[in-house]
Order: C-alpha cells, then structure tokens, then sequence
C-alpha cells in the first residue's frame, strides 16, 4: 500500500521559474525512498512539502490515502531528522529526546518507557543528562534520530542528515540508520546529494534534476540501466564514462571520440544504422586489464591512484577522461602504457541530442540471469 502519493506535485515561487516541476510518485509502506540529485534539484523542497513546512503550489499530496496538502506538520503523524540535527542547545540529551512527547502531552509513564527503550537501541544510555555542546557531531546525529524513533510516527524524514559528519563516521551511521529503519518498520524518505548513500541505503532511488524526475528504481537498476546522460553520469563512482561515437560502415568500426575503434559485430548493426548520433558508456569495472583476456587497445596511462583494494587508473581518450578500476595492487605508473580488453557488449548506447538511453548494456542482464 501506498503511505506517500504524489501527484502532479509542483512548486514556484511568486510565479516564477517553477523549482518542482509535475512530480508524480508513489512511496510504499516500510520502503526506504531515497531522493538524490546535485544541489539545487529540488529535492530538499520536496521533503519540505511532504512536511508540511512548504506549501505546495500545484498537485494532491497524500498520505495513507488521506489528502493534507493544507494540514500543518503536526497532523501529518511524521518526524523529520535535519541536516543540522536541531538539538535545544539549553536542554539535555534526555529533554531534547522528549520535546516532542512533551509538547503532545503524552502520558509521563509512557514517556519514560520510550526513552528507556530508544536510549538503549540508540546507545545513549550513559549521555542522557549531558548537553548537546557536550556531544560529538555522531552523539548528536543519535540524539536527533532517537527524537524522531521515540516519536512512533510511522513515517520518518530524513534531510542530508549526515553531511556534517566525517567519512569513517558517515558510513558507520548509513548501517546504522538502515538497521534502525528495518527493526522499527518505518517508511523512511531521505535527501541526500550524495550517490554511494543513495546506492547504499536506498531500496528504491529517485533522481532529481532541475526539478524533474529524471529515473526512480532500484539502486542496481539505476546503475546498470541509467535512462538518460545525466543519470550515467550521477550514479555510481567513480560515474560512468562517456564519450561520443560514430560508425564507419566501411570499416565496421564504432569510432569514439576519434580516437577508440572498437570492432562492431552483426547484432549492433541495426542500432548503428537507426541511431547516428550517438553517445556511447562504459563503467570503469568494464575496463578490464590484459590478463587472461586478449588485448583490445593500448592506452595511456594519465593518473593512477593505489587505494589499496583497488587500483584507479585514468586514461585520456580525446576529449575526455576514462577511469578503469581494477580489484587489488597494480604496479602502474603515469606515462604507461597498458593493455586493456573493451568490447561493446559491455557499452550503454545513448542519444546524444536527447541524452535518452537506447540500449543497456548486456553486462546487467547477464547477472540478473545469473541470480535467477
């Protein structure tokens, strides 16, 4: 069932440029939305309108069936975590928790059992009388999100909560919130900006851009079927590379950024004959190095970074940078050159005028397959 429904969703200010733009979508009971895209998208707007803390200019919001485009935030029986975590600096670390419950007049026995039981699954136990200046930047994030727990509203939003926090910290509490989102049954809609969050949490991701929805599926989906230039581009990490394309029939070769020719066999025929403007992508995981494989290509080596797992390696090719990622250490240096193995079964095939997808690449579907 359906907990959050949007349709026809937009919003502008004093008539101006429109920053929503007919958002139409449908967000399931205990499902972990997430709404991601570059600053300036609109998506923090619209987790603001699901609030009640922005008014909604055009389309019907509802939730668990029920219209409330004009109740206020108190009515719609959620909680909302924000990027600056919103603690009262002058109350304590069990009063902050308890604002809220305070505020509705919930019975004083039933307030202590919640902070009793949200304390302890939050590991705030031993923190309760302390201050927020007191706290560090993840005690404070536990502090906002046991605020939001103790509340029981079925319906949690969740506002960049974990851009202030460092990168050890930051994936640390992505478990711990997910965790926390699957004991407690929440629906759980979260903004975030950053793409291996959303990969990461995210049962189902929607992508903004200039206030439009550009995809919404599931992570592996998004990643490996992206529906346009911009979404390749986005999603995943390093995003996938691109450059432009063009068939030379004489040669039967695919010629990217005229530079890469790459052997064309008979089952692409038909998209190179329709399509003449095309873009082509490839993932850097798709990159693979001349091991086993026979070698395709030589290319040289512009920037290498040894991540210890993993090997990053950047190569030019025409105007644009491509990065391979290779599992383990390799031994490369910048002015190599290396040998690598790229086919096009493993190329996403796009528009270049419109930026549509044409065709994924066969990689992602040989998995699903696979997992069949």
């Amino acid at each position: 069932m359906s907990q959050v429904e949007l349709v026809g969703i937009s919003k502008s200010y004093d008539k101006q440029k429109s920053v929503l733009n007919e958002i139409d979508l449908s967000i399931e009971e205990g499902e972990f939305f997430v709404l991601v895209g570059p600053s300036g998208s609109g998506k923090s707007t619209l987790l603001r309108m699901i609030a009640g803390l922005e008014e909604i200019t055009g389309g019907t919001l509802k939730i668990n069936s029920n219209v409330v485009n004009h109740l206020p935030p108190k009515d719609r029986n959620l909680s909302m975590v924000f990027q600056n975590y919103a603690l009262y600096p002058h109350l304590s670390v069990e009063q902050n928790i308890l604002f809220g419950l305070n505020a509705k007049k919930v019975d004083k026995k039933e307030q202590r059992k919640r902070l009793v039981e949200t304390a302890q699954m939050m590991g705030l136990d031993e923190l309760l009388k302390r201050k927020p200046k007191e706290l560090s930047g993840g005690q404070r994030q536990r502090v906002a999100l046991a605020r939001s727990v103790v509340s029981e509203a079925p319906l949690c939003l969740m506002d960049e909560p974990l851009s202030n926090l460092d990168a050890k910290l930051r994936a640390h509490m992505r478990v711990e919130i997910r965790r926390l989102q699957k004991r407690l049954g929440l629906t759980m809609v979260y903004v975030t900006h950053d793409q291996v969050e959303a990969m990461t949490m995210g049962d189902r991701i929607m992508v903004l851009n200039d206030g439009k929805i550009q995809q919404v599926g599931k992570p592996i989906t998004l990643y490996n079927e992206p529906a346009n230039l911009f979404v390749a581009s986005f999603i995943g990490s390093p995003k996938m590379n691109l450059g432009k394309a063009v068939y030379k029939p004489d040669l039967r070769q695919l010629m990217i950024e005229e530079k890469l020719a790459i052997d064309v066999d008979s089952t692409y025929l038909d998209i190179l004959s329709i399509h003449k403007n095309l873009t082509i992508g490839i993932r850097a995981e798709h990159i693979f190095p001349c091991v086993d494989e026979k070698q395709t290509h030589q290319l040289e080596v512009v920037n290498v970074e040894h991540l210890g797992n993993e090997t990053s390696i950047a190569f030019d090719i025409g105007l644009e940078l491509w990065t391979a990622k290779w599992p383990g250490q390799w031994d490369i240096n910048v002015g190599d050159s290396v040998p690598v193995h790229i086919t096009m079964e493993n190329f996403c095939f796009f528009d270049t005028k419109t930026g549509e997808l044409i065709r994924s690449a066969n990689v992602g579907r040989k998995q699903e397959v696979a997992a069949i």
